[in-house]
């Protein structure tokens, strides 16, 4: 808009001075022609500078005079802009006058280049204010946006801080507003769910000292029906009690790695024969990573008991690589999870459960720096996929050599 008012305000100048000037010009030279004309109809000789078709009069101006009228027109002459003025003469004939125009093309010319110059200064100083500006203010909008996308990626210390927002006296601009918005907004979320947490973790913690009571009085149960139901049921109220604490030792970040060199092929055969039920494992490539292989058991194990409860077998376990699939033969994984992620208390179908132990294995995943992703097999079927970060080394790490068996007898001989 600046460039554009710039240029139309040095077009609207150029245009009036040259007018004003033009005009001038022509008034005078008609003048000079009138006094001309009647000089030369009193019989008299034309005026200085007046002659009766005089060399160099342009044809136009001629053929205008020839047919008796009056008229003006600039043009070059001898190299020199010139003001004609020229009406008829006796015979048929043009009388001419010629103003030196030369002045005032030269004014002209000084100011086409003084609105030229002016117009580049002009639109030169705009364009360096208004990209200071702009990008003071697309900083500060980079900033929220980076500060956005860190909250939602989980980070929620994550704060903007603008300074405009530290001081009310200072004005607030739409920038400001939004970025004390968005803390305010991550404040909020952030206390919500540190609540949360905190009741979920008391709940569980309280919960454990009754429950191994619970289950104490129940190992004293006489043998029966009802005995068996009745240690299902506290079986399962401390798994679920185990899982909301481990849920929220994840939530709260305090779990730590214990790294060791593990073969994936031999921790997903491990995983298959713990759980039983004819899950079997297809090692296509088999790969050796540095993780922790207590959490690597339990995501596996999760994933596969979860297959068990909601799918049909056979529950295959692939190992390609750095990447472990669990896949089933059921009916898939709701769209919920399949788009966000398992969510905890959330079943779907009439399925039982909790919704705990896809959350668990997704949070151990995180732990281990590994992805993990939920998908529906074209042909049917829930399919999970673990990629892990692939470490050296790649062979079979080396055992240390083992010390000949001590063959001490009991009285200490040999």
């Amino acid at each position: 808009m600046s460039c554009a008012l710039a240029a139309l305000l040095g077009i609207l100048v150029h245009v009036s001075v040259t007018n004003q000037t033009v005009g001038q010009a022509r008034e005078l030279a008609l003048t000079r022609l009138a006094d001309s004309t009647r000089t030369y109809e009193a019989g008299g000789t034309p005026l200085p500078g007046a002659a009766i078709d005089p060399a160099g009069l342009p044809e136009p101006l001629r053929a205008l005079a020839a047919s008796g009228r009056r008229g003006t027109m600039v043009a070059d002459h001898r190299g020199q802009p010139t003001m004609w003025a020229a009406g008829p003469a006796q015979g048929g004939r043009a009388l001419a006058v010629r103003v030196d125009y030369a002045q005032q093309a030269r004014t002209i010319d000084a100011l086409d280049q003084a609105i030229v110059w002016s117009s580049a200064l002009a639109i030169g100083a705009t364009l360096l204010v208004g990209a200071f500006a702009v990008t003071r203010v697309t900083r500060r909008l980079h900033t929220t946006a980076r500060v956005a996308r860190r909250i939602s990626a989980g980070d929620l210390d994550a704060r903007v801080n603008d300074p405009r927002t530290k001081d009310p006296a200072r004005p607030q601009d739409e920038v400001a507003v939004v970025a004390a918005a968005l803390d305010s907004m991550a404040g909020s979320l952030q206390g919500k769910l540190l609540s949360e947490q905190r009741f979920t973790a008391d709940v569980a913690h309280e919960l454990r000292t009754p429950l191994t009571g619970l289950h104490a009085a129940a190992e004293l149960l006489p043998p029966g029906r009802p005995t068996e139901l009745v240690r299902d049921r506290v079986q399962a109220l401390r798994t679920l009690t185990e899982d909301l604490l481990e849920i929220s030792r994840l939530d709260a970040g305090r779990e730590r790695l214990d790294l060791t060199t593990e073969a994936l092929g031999t921790v997903a055969g491990r995983v298959a024969r713990a759980a039983g039920d004819g899950a079997r494992v297809e090692v296509v490539r088999d790969a050796y990573v540095e993780t922790d292989r207590r959490r690597l058991e339990r995501v596996l194990g999760n994933l596969v008991a979860n297959a068990h409860r909601h799918a049909r077998p056979p529950v295959v376990l692939t190992v390609d690589g750095p990447v472990v699939t669990v896949r089933d033969h059921g009916d898939g994984y709701p769209g919920y999870l399949v788009a966000h992620g398992p969510q905890r208390f959330r079943t779907e179908g009439g399925a039982t459960g909790h919704g705990l132990g896809l959350t668990i294995a997704l949070g151990q995943s995180e732990v281990l720096g590994a992805r993990l992703e939920f998908a529906n097999a074209p042909d049917g079927g829930a399919v999970a996929r673990l990629t892990l970060p692939q470490s050296p080394p790649q062979s079979p790490p080396q055992s240390p050599p083992r010390s000949p068996p001590d063959r001490r007898c009991p009285d200490g001989g040999t």
